[in-house]
């Protein structure tokens, strides 16, 4: 009876297993697929944030994400760390002949501007031409941008452009270098500096007062380009994830974060 007792016991149990291991598969194969891994400057951070939970939602896949400076980022690639999907700024040719990347997939995501930041309420000075942001940064007090030393594209753009505006050396004293777009920008909401510059993507701290992008003719906005990585784990995953980041919802998302999406 003992044995019986048992072995119908033993049954049930097993029968329990097979059903829970199987609802399991079934879940992974009507949803979860894997992981894809991506990996890019801080200034596509909100866009690329913002994406990750609709094309988690249409493929399955989930999406690890990892951001940092642009030459931070870029340096990761070009040194082979493991990413499915990198995104990268110009000049990119290391990367090209690192071999880290699937050349024939690169794709433009987008454009990104630095603009400037005031404190919320303070007058917004006009930067609508070249003279004009010349004048700002004389009547400026103090200025804060991303440290260029840090790897950080946004301001590695503001240096070239005080050099281009003959500038730069009477800037020196006026200037507090900050950790990111982010420090820069908060910086200037405790009114630590008048003006603050960053990429248009990182402006979202409370307290602050967009001013607009600078003019092109003095500071070229900064592509974004992805492609699927020479050691992508599922290249498929990685292909797809790529093409969401060009889809229509990428670019209503780029659009909504102050990008231009394709350019």
């Amino acid at each position: 009876m003992r044995k019986a007792m048992r072995a119908t016991a033993f049954a049930a149990m097993a029968a329990i297993a097979v059903t829970i291991l199987g609802l399991a598969q079934g879940a992974r194969a009507q949803g979860d697929k894997g992981e894809v891994t991506l990996i890019a400057p801080g200034g596509a951070r909100a866009a690329v944030e913002q994406l990750i939970p609709g094309f988690e939602k249409k493929t399955g896949y989930k999406v690890k994400a990892t951001f940092g400076s642009g030459g931070g980022t870029h340096k990761q690639v070009v040194n082979g760390d493991a990413f499915d999907v990198p995104i990268v700024q110009p000049p990119y040719q290391d990367v090209l002949d690192s071999g880290n990347v699937v050349k024939a997939s690169e794709k433009l995501l987008a454009s990104v501007a630095v603009g400037v930041a005031v404190r919320q309420g303070a007058p917004k000075p006009d930067i609508s031409s070249p003279e004009a942001v010349k004048k700002m940064f004389a009547a400026a007090k103090s200025i804060s941008y991303p440290d260029a030393k840090g790897g950080a594209a946004a301001g590695v753009t503001v240096e070239e452009m005080l050099k281009k505006l003959g500038i730069a050396d009477e800037l020196q004293s006026k200037i507090k270098c900050a950790q990111g777009g982010a420090g820069a920008m908060q910086m200037v909401a405790k009114g630590d500096v008048e003006i603050g510059m960053t990429f248009l993507s990182e402006m979202e701290e409370p307290g602050i007062d967009v001013v607009g992008p600078l003019p092109r003719s003095v500071a070229t906005p900064t592509s974004l380009v992805g492609f699927v990585s020479a050691h992508a784990k599922d290249p498929a995953a990685a292909k797809a994830l790529l093409e969401y980041l060009t889809s229509p919802e990428a670019a209503a998302a780029y659009k909504a974060q102050h990008m231009q999406a394709g350019r």
